[in-house]
């Protein structure tokens, strides 16, 4: 009885510090989410300003501008993860296009007010890109003890499943939107 105590022991908490190691991960993938989920948050808040002052300029594109604000409002509403990636992606494209007509206009990017919204979504895309990073390198981590032994043993007896990376939909998106 008492070798089989001295066996067990040693066993059970060598199962539990695992399993905290892989709850500990698990959360740092959520919390990383949560930090793009921020930044994304940030830019969906400067996209109205943007398109406002926009419109003020180019009325004829009234389409582009009418896209830009569903995207923001359906990306907004979606909670799983694949699917909002796939509405940022397509948010993405059509903030580009977006600074494209823009460049059309030298009266509004000549405005302080334009060329203070344009450094606020510079600085937003460069945090959502940080997050997006610092997402993939949890999920990285998190994935790789999933699949490392003896950390299987105790992610498959307790049902843990690999996060998804956040990938990007589009060799464009790659590249931060050029802002002048």
């Amino acid at each position: 009885m008492e070798i089989a105590l001295l066996v067990l022991l040693p066993l059970l908490i060598w199962a539990v510090l695992l399993y905290n190691k892989l709850i500990s991960d698990k959360n740092h993938v959520l919390a990383a989410w949560s930090d793009i989920d921020v930044q994304l948050k940030r830019r969906h808040d400067l996209i109205p300003k943007l398109v406002q002052a926009v419109q003020a300029y180019a009325d004829y594109e009234q389409t582009t501008l009418t896209h830009i604000t569903h995207l923001r409002q359906t990306a907004s509403a979606t909670s799983e993860t694949g699917e909002r990636e796939r509405m940022e992606s397509a948010l993405s494209e059509q903030v580009r296009s977006l600074l494209l007509i823009a460049e059309a206009y030298p009266e509004l990017k000549a405005g302080d007010q334009f060329l203070d919204l344009l450094a606020q979504l510079s600085d937003v895309e460069n945090h959502i890109q940080y997050a997006r990073r610092y997402y993939n390198g949890s999920v990285r981590n998190y994935n790789v003890r999933l699949e490392s032994f003896p950390d299987l043993l105790i992610a498959r007896g307790f049902h843990f499943t690999p996060a998804r990376f956040f990938e990007l939909e589009s060799v464009v998106e790659s590249d931060p939107p050029e802002i002048h």
